[in-house]
C-alpha cells in the first residue's frame, strides 16, 4: 500500500465518520431527544374533555414553548394529562391550563396562562384551573338547530 491511497483512504474515512456525525446531531435534534434527561420536571391537568389532543403536544406560555404533553390517561372520568416542563420555567400556583388549536382545523395544543401568584407549583403538582377544548361541532350544531327551531 503506498502513501498516496492511503491518505485517500484516510480522507474518505473521515469525511464519512462527519457526515455520520453530523447526521445523529440532525436525529437527535429534530427528534426532540435528550440522551441525558435533562431537569425538567412533570406537572398534572385535570380535563373534562381532551378531544385531539395527542402525546407529545406542545405546551406553550405566551406562544413560547415551555413543555411537552407526556401522557393521557383517562382516571374517574376525567382526563388526566401529565405535562413535561422545561428545566428554568416556573409554573405559578394560578396558572391556567386551556386546549387551543393551532389553525382552523390545526393540532391541538395545552396553551397555559401566566399566573400572578408568589407561589409555585412543584414537581409532580397539580394545575387547578384548566379548560376543555372549544366544541365546534357542538357549537355549529346548536347554530343549524337553532336557526331552525326559529323558522318554524
Amino acid at each position: 500500500m503506498n502513501r498516496e491511497s492511503w491518505t485517500v483512504e484516510t480522507g474518505v474515512g473521515l469525511f464519512l465518520l462527519i457526515g455520520l456525525l453530523c447526521v445523529a446531531y440532525l436525529s437527535f435534534n429534530l427528534g426532540d431527544v435528550r440522551l441525558w434527561g435533562g431537569s425538567d420536571y412533570m406537572v398534572y391537568a385535570r380535563f373534562s374533555n381532551v378531544s385531539g389532543l395527542k402525546k407529545k403536544a406542545a405546551v406553550t406560555m405566551a406562544g413560547v414553548e415551555i413543555g411537552r404533553v407526556e401522557d393521557i390517561q383517562l382516571q374517574e372520568g376525567a382526563a388526566v394529562v401529565t405535562l413535561r416542563i422545561y428545566e428554568g420555567v416556573p409554573l405559578e400556583e394560578d396558572v391556567i391550563a386551556s386546549i387551543k388549536t393551532m389553525g382552523i382545523i390545526g393540532d391541538k395544543y395545552i396553551a397555559v396562562s401566566a399566573g400572578a401568584s408568589e407561589e409555585r407549583i412543584p414537581p409532580n403538582g397539580w394545575i387547578r384551573e384548566t379548560q376543555p377544548p372549544l366544541d365546534v361541532e357542538e357549537l355549529v350544531g346548536k347554530f343549524v338547530f337553532g336557526t331552525m327551531e326559529k323558522k318554524q
